[in-house]
């Protein structure tokens, strides 16, 4: 975390990513020792009943004891990557949000296949508002009420299941009373949630030994089993159509990416199916050549920001983490390099699937979307001359896209 400083004259300066998020409010000392200092926003409207680091305090310890003590208010983690929110009803789980973009509603229920990717595609930024989406999504009777209170439980789960994996972050508890029960509230037994995410967490790393990627494409090997339970012939029958990757797999089985897992690894285990490495996933023809230009002016924006800001690559991955959809869906899980420049075979694994046209314009506009957000934040660091001479070098990267676009059209 970013360093606060304090002056001899006992003025205290915060990071100015820190200071935004309080805008020109008010704050009052909350608990001070000679080791920590906590400040509060003046008469927040729920305050702030417990705060910490997560080491050596583990999720399972705090959800233990938030359980324990039937505690009601709003827990939430600020992770590397983005935040989770837990509402917790006398200890239990009663609802769960995520910025994490896989944990998105709309991305829980077409990895459920209760939706196709092009009606997100066509929904936006509205996709991006759960209860907007669920509206929509019902009054246009595109899903049934059932499957979007299973798509909320299951988001739910796995936004828990997932928390209890991370290890660093930071937490804080708001005392707050929860509106009254609407229909899509849940009610979970905390201590079960618990249970079952660190036995999934042991298993997952089991099935990972056979699966080590979601990306690669299952294959029949031909060999005959006939004791097959109703999942695990679900699953074959699909391999035998051709589905394309592991991903792919899960998402048109609809059982959940960890139970999906789950049957590919016995089925992978007692030799009915094989996985190989995807054909193209690497940065080659022309979707490589438009990730290459557009990655040369993210690494020229990269250099020059960073000397500017040095936290810049924070913000350059809260960027990846902000873009609306399509794009947070075509650059999702993309790693960036310490160079500012993303890898290849992530983003083209994402793109699998589409049109090539699609595929190629996509691309571009979701790297444009991510250089035009970058370029915004070079004319607030820089002067105005040394912006403009930047930015007219990162041009020459998108120039070269648009000729690679239009000697493909």
């Amino acid at each position: 975390m970013p360093a606060a400083t304090l002056d001899q004259q006992g003025r205290l300066f915060l990071p100015a990513a820190v200071a935004r998020r309080f805008g020109a409010r008010g704050l009052e000392i909350t608990s001070v020792s000679a080791a920590h200092l906590l400040l509060t926003v003046e008469e927040a409207p729920h305050p702030t009943l417990m705060t910490g680091v997560l080491g050596e305090l583990s999720v399972v310890d705090l959800l233990s004891f938030f359980n324990m003590f039937r505690k009601t208010g709003v827990l939430r983690f600020d992770l590397e990557g983005g935040r989770k929110d837990l509402y917790l009803q006398e200890g239990e789980i009663v609802a769960a949000l995520s910025s994490f973009p896989e944990e998105n509603l709309g991305e829980i229920l077409f990895g459920l296949g209760r939706i196709e990717r092009d009606l997100l595609e066509r929904l936006g930024r509205r996709a991006a508002n759960q209860n907007a989406l669920v509206r929509y999504l019902l009054e246009k009777e595109l899903v049934a009420a059932t499957d979007i209170w299973q798509a909320v439980r299951h988001q739910a789960e796995l936004i828990v299941y997932d928390l209890l994996s991370h290890q660093q972050g930071t937490f804080c508890f708001q005392g707050k009373t929860l509106p009254r029960k609407d229909p899509f509230q849940l009610s979970m037994s905390t201590q079960n949630l618990l249970m079952e995410g660190l036995r999934r967490l042991d298993e997952r790393r089991l099935f990972e030994r056979l699966i080590p990627s979601l990306d690669l494409v299952p294959r029949l090997t031909g060999v005959a089993e006939d004791a097959l339970g109703q999942s695990e012939s679900r699953v074959l029958a699909r391999i035998g159509k051709g589905v394309g990757s592991v991903r792919e797999l899960i998402r048109l089985s609809g059982f959940g990416e960890f139970d999906g897992l789950r049957v590919l690894y016995h089925l992978v285990e007692r030799g009915l199916v094989a996985l190989e490495a995807a054909n193209g996933v690497e940065s080659q023809g022309i979707l490589g050549e438009i990730l290459d230009a557009l990655n040369q002016g993210l690494a020229l924006l990269h250099d020059r920001l960073r000397r500017a800001k040095t936290d810049f690559h924070q913000d350059a991955q809260a960027m990846l983490r902000e873009l609306p959809q399509p794009y947070s869906y075509i650059l999702r899980d993309a790693r960036l390099r310490d160079d500012g420049t993303l890898e290849a075979q992530r983003i083209l694994a994402n793109l699998a699937g589409l049109e090539e046209g699609d595929k190629k314009r996509l691309l571009a506009d979701a790297l444009g979307e991510l250089l035009y957000m970058q370029c915004h934040l070079a004319r607030q660091l820089l002067g105005k001359d040394q912006a403009a001479a930047l930015i007219a070098e990162v041009k020459q990267a998108t120039g070269k896209v648009k000729d690679i676009l239009g000697r493909t059209t």
